[in-house]
């Protein structure tokens, strides 16, 4: 009999891709991805990772002042690079739970179906504003790869 193959989802793969992504960040506190892809998880529209503006040092302003590093969130970078329009379906994934800035963010871009996050944040103060807009918020820990 043949061993059953496990394979992973579509969603864990993706969240994945965040976590990947997150590994440029140059954010000395946290490293943080996000990932913008179509609900089919066919094609990634645009992704983010937590860091100083393009053109500045690559460093935190403040990296030793909680909440003011200075370094601009892996949300804000994916809803920048996102060229998609308003009306396309989209679903987030994004390694830290958002803030409520991140959330009105995401929300701007319009028709996102689901946010999926893997660890949470203090607090967790995003989760009311996207209740409020009907944006499904789902948590979804990162699992290891195989050898991992």
């Amino acid at each position: 009999m043949k061993p059953k193959i496990t394979r992973p989802s579509f969603e864990e793969i993706c969240m994945d891709i965040a976590y990947n992504i997150s590994r440029r960040s140059t954010c000395l506190r946290r490293s943080v991805g996000c990932v913008i892809t179509d609900i089919n998880y066919n094609q990634v529209y645009s992704w983010g990772y937590n860091g100083n503006a393009r053109g500045l040092i690559n460093q935190c302003d403040a990296p030793h002042v909680s909440g003011k590093c200075g370094c601009l969130h892996a949300e804000e970078n994916a809803v920048i690079n996102n060229t998609v329009p308003y009306t396309t379906p989209k679903h987030v994934f994004v390694t830290l739970m958002p803030c409520v800035a991140c959330c009105k963010r995401i929300i701007n871009i319009q028709n996102v179906q689901k946010i999926f996050y893997g660890e949470s944040h203090k607090g967790n103060s995003g989760e009311k504003i996207l209740a409020e807009v009907g944006i499904p918020l789902v948590h979804l820990p990162r699992t290891p790869n195989k050898g991992e």
